[in-house]
């Protein structure tokens, strides 16, 4: 009987390759591109994290012909390394031998070898489970896997609880008609809007909570910052002085993360030629304000009384860029009309909630604000906007057995991303993206 122990360490073979001049090394990887020469060729494999450069000389090493040597074969190959400056790393492999693991049974219908595809999205979408073997494609995902990471890092060192909500629900979290809605056993339910009434109860219960899941919604827009489905990073924290706290606890987290994708991702960055902002601090300005620089000073007036318009949100970014230096600017202080039911109203002003948005190089990525803590305060809300209190119950019993003032927010990670990067639609900074036509692959 075999037994099964855990798994080495693992090396990236890229590394290992690197540390290897002067020795023999032996590695697997798929041929990323065949350049053939005279009497030899230079075969470059795509391994976990970046490309090598070996050569195959002569006309066949150990059975295997040079000539059948082709893109998208799964090698295991050993040779010695040697230094190579024009090669990518400055180190290449000459083979002393081959062994095929896996081949292809048709040619590759795109040019996964080329430096830059130059693919539509009509034509990139449908071939993802191909076009994401590109270096490009993975750098975008490995940045994106990055952010993640750097948000979870954080927010553990704060204090929070990764928690893991459910994505069926009973009842949207923001109402409105953008729910899809399912046949639960025969009865009513949704995909989650977003998993707000659940960390609710979870910052009652652990104080601190954060999440990274999914969220979907039904919303018919066919744009370039628009996902029917996206990743939310999410946190609630309890014990709050004011939505301010949140808002604090984003631009440390944002400053955690950046330096965290600087840290593991520089050969990504560098590929993508991405900046990445240096956060000092946020500034911070209050809606109608806001509205009144767009008028004043950009001669932009707006129609939209309760929230920004896309043109609103670049020109506002711009403004925090001129004036503040920053790429990033918190608008505060929404209308409460068209800011969701749990959204703490303004004790000064009522009209007002105490809620905000985090806007990025023209694009908001964050929505967060103060909650409701009080019973018959969001009873009271509730009422107001004549929605029914009894299809509620299993939430405003966080309140009714007493709640700690606390807030939170959610940020989308597509958005996020495509913004660090500086892509042009949001479907590029999701691997599957799910719009209003797509269900595959």
């Amino acid at each position: 009987m075999e037994m099964i122990h855990e798994a080495g360490q693992y090396v990236d073979t890229v590394k290992r390759v690197c540390e290897a001049v002067g020795s023999e090394v032996t590695f697997r990887g798929t041929v990323h591109r065949v350049r053939d020469m005279s009497d030899f060729s230079f075969v470059v494999m795509r391994v976990e994290r970046g490309l090598i450069q070996c050569t195959f000389q002569g006309d066949e090493i150990g059975g295997i012909k040079r000539s059948d040597v082709r893109d998208a074969m799964v090698l295991e190959v050993t040779g010695a390394v040697r230094e190579e400056p024009r090669a990518e790393h400055g180190v290449e492999v000459v083979l002393s031998a081959v062994k095929v693991l896996g081949k292809p049974y048709d040619q590759l219908p795109v040019p996964i070898g080329k430096k830059y595809m130059g693919l539509s999205l009509d034509v990139d979408l449908p071939l993802r489970p191909i076009t994401l073997r590109h270096p490009r494609k993975q750098a975008i995902f490995r940045v994106q896997g990055a952010i993640a990471d750097g948000f979870a890092q954080y927010m553990l060192s704060q204090g929070f609880t990764h928690i893991h909500t459910p994505k069926i629900v009973v009842a949207g979290a923001e109402g409105g008609a953008n729910l899809f809605k399912l046949d639960y056993f025969g009865h009513p339910a949704y995909l989650a809007q977003s998993p707000q009434f659940h960390k609710q109860y979870l910052a009652g219960a652990f104080g601190r909570v954060f999440e990274i899941g999914s969220v979907y919604r039904a919303e018919r827009h066919n744009t370039s910052r628009h996902l029917n489905e996206y990743m939310g990073l999410d946190f609630e924290m309890a014990y709050i002085d004011s939505m301010y706290d949140v808002m604090a606890m984003e631009t440390g987290m944002l400053k955690s993360v950046m330096n965290y994708v600087k840290e593991h991702c520089a050969e990504e960055l560098a590929l993508l030629k991405a900046d990445v902002p240096e956060i000092k601090e946020i500034p911070t300005i209050r809606f109608h304000e806001a509205k009144k620089i767009m008028e004043e000073k950009y001669g932009h007036k707006s129609k939209n009384r309760y929230d920004l318009n896309p043109d609103e949100e670049v020109l506002l970014c711009q403004w925090a860029k001129e004036e503040y230096g920053s790429e990033f600017v918190f608008v505060t202080h929404f209308p409460s009309a068209k800011r969701p039911f749990y959204a703490m109203d303004d004790k000064d002003d009522p009209k007002l909630a105490l809620s905000f948005d985090l806007l990025f190089r023209g694009l908001e990525i964050t929505t967060g604000g103060q909650r409701i803590h009080d019973y018959q305060e969001q009873m009271d809300k509730l009422a107001a906007r004549k929605m029914n209190a009894e299809l509620f119950e299993s939430f405003t019993m966080l309140h009714k057995y007493g709640m700690p003032p606390h807030g939170g927010l959610g940020i989308g990670l597509e958005r996020l991303t495509m913004q660090l990067l500086g892509l042009n639609n949001i479907r590029e900074a999701s691997m599957f993206p799910r719009d209003m036509n797509r269900l595959e692959p």
